[in-house]
């Protein structure tokens, strides 16, 4: 089961959080039927999240939301985690695949592109306005861009380590049947660290090798005393976090969706099949809208003249302002 745990050492003044994701990665890609480079990026991005909110979040109302995109095939990929154990996320191109680098490992920075940006959003629902912050990214293959974005952002002198490795099998085969381990491990130097612990904690992280191997062999508790070996660690986690790859969608976010199309879409749709198919890029899961429920987007709304996209809907939270411009360009006029 993917879980979590945390822990302290050298005197509370590193802090290490660790997660096996392997299950919940396995799921992910399932659902984006993910080729093994795109799905390596989704699942070190997915553990990515999942660690950063317990760096970056107090509420376990809050979220943290992960942008990775460098202009690579990959097209960028995003996921959401919160403290209480939930994930989501995707690729925009799940089924990019690439050749293996010349080290034979799979070309994740290749897929992710290098010229762009790593940006981190904190949601504080119910209250507040979204936080966000972004650095550029350092080399595109997830981790260490995790860590220069705390080192820039946060001012925190981090060790990552993420992975997702897969079973030897032809590349053709669904990599979601081949997931073999998958886990992340952030280590941070908190004020009043020595010199003399963060020398060696470097020399541990530098032996250690692939997290993914140490995953194979042992089990998550051991990785993390194996990272901090001679520093005195200390686990505070009195039972593992579950943690799960879990969407917020549902038929009343789908009838929303429906929403933006014209009403004239909708009756097309309708006559045509009855109602429309809605899937959820977070999950891939789809649901059918049909005709009766469509009938209930009634109520005032106001398009845009140009190329009919919505901007205000009755009974419903303002989408865009005045003054603020459409995607195609038109000043935005509510009160006309």
């Amino acid at each position: 089961m993917a879980h979590l745990l945390r822990g302290m050492a050298a005197g509370g003044t590193l802090r290490v959080i660790a997660a096996d994701t392997t299950d919940l990665v396995a799921e992910a890609l399932g659902r984006h039927d993910a080729a093994m480079t795109a799905g390596a990026a989704l699942g070190r991005t997915l553990t990515a999240s999942l660690l950063l909110s317990h760096v970056l979040l107090k509420d376990h109302r809050d979220r943290v939301t992960v942008k990775i995109d460098g202009g690579g095939p990959l097209g960028g990929v995003i996921a959401d985690a919160g403290l209480d154990g939930t994930v989501r996320g995707y690729a925009r191109q799940p089924r990019v695949e690439l050749p293996p680098r010349s080290d034979g490992k799979l070309d994740v920075g290749g897929a992710v592109g290098r010229d762009g940006h790593i940006e981190v959003i904190r949601s504080h629902a119910p209250y507040g306005d979204p936080y966000a912050s972004s650095v550029e990214l350092a080399s595109g293959e997830i981790a260490e861009d995790v860590a220069t974005f705390l080192a820039r952002s946060e001012q925190i002198a981090s060790a990552v380590l993420l992975g997702v490795s897969y079973d030897d099998a032809e590349r053709a085969d669904a990599a979601a049947t081949r997931v073999r381990r998958a886990g992340g491990i952030i280590l941070q130097a908190l004020p009043g660290a020595e010199e003399a612990a963060l020398t060696l904690l470097e020399a541990n992280v530098r032996a250690f090798g692939q997290l993914t191997d140490a995953l194979a062999r042992q089990d998550l508790l051991q990785v993390m005393e194996t990272l901090t070996w001679g520093l005195d660690f200390e686990l505070l986690t009195q039972q593992p976090l579950p943690l799960a790859f879990h969407c917020r969608c549902s038929d009343e976010k789908a009838l929303a969706a429906v929403a933006y199309l014209t009403p004239g879409e909708r009756a097309e749709m309708v006559a045509q099949d009855g109602g429309a198919e809605v899937v959820c890029h977070w999950c891939g899961e789809a649901r059918f809208v049909d005709g009766e429920a469509m009938a209930t987007l009634s109520g005032h709304e106001v398009r845009c003249p140009d190329c009919g996209a919505l901007w205000y809907r009755e009974g419903v939270t303002t989408m865009v302002r005045d003054e603020e411009r459409c995607a195609c360009g038109r000043k935005v006029a509510l009160t006309a």
